[in-house]
């Protein structure tokens, strides 16, 4: 799929989008016009399901910014996503490293953002 085809939540859409490499079959999140491991200038853009597990949390009690004050405290976690990516998210304070999770899409500051549930 072209970026046109598909948006993810950094373009206003409730979706986690990542991308993989037909070459050698390297999965990323972060969108790049190239493969990071082998180049390639083709790779196919993917919906993630949203479906993952807690590799590691963190709770923030300090905001970064004037406008994050109001969220905190607020969860910080690493996903390990069902499709075989890592991706950074907000989520219940709750969780937990080994959690299962499910994504939704929640406010935060101004934006829309991945947001963690226990599954």
């Amino acid at each position: 799929m072209t970026t046109t085809e598909i948006k993810g939540w950094t373009d206003g859409a409730d979706a986690i989008l990542y991308q993989s490499c037909g070459a050698c079959r390297q999965l990323w999140y972060f969108h790049r016009p190239f493969c990071p491991s082998c180049g390639n200038i083709s790779p196919q853009i993917h919906r993630a399901s949203g479906k993952g597990m807690v590799y590691a949390a963190t709770l923030v009690r300090r905001a970064a910014t004037p406008e994050a004050k109001s969220h905190v405290p607020y969860a910080i976690l690493l996903i390990d996503m069902a499709e075989g990516f890592r991706m950074m998210a907000h989520g219940d304070a709750g969780l937990k490293i080994g959690d299962r999770i499910v994504t939704e899409f929640r406010p935060f500051t101004s934006l829309r953002v991945p947001y963690a549930v226990k599954a």
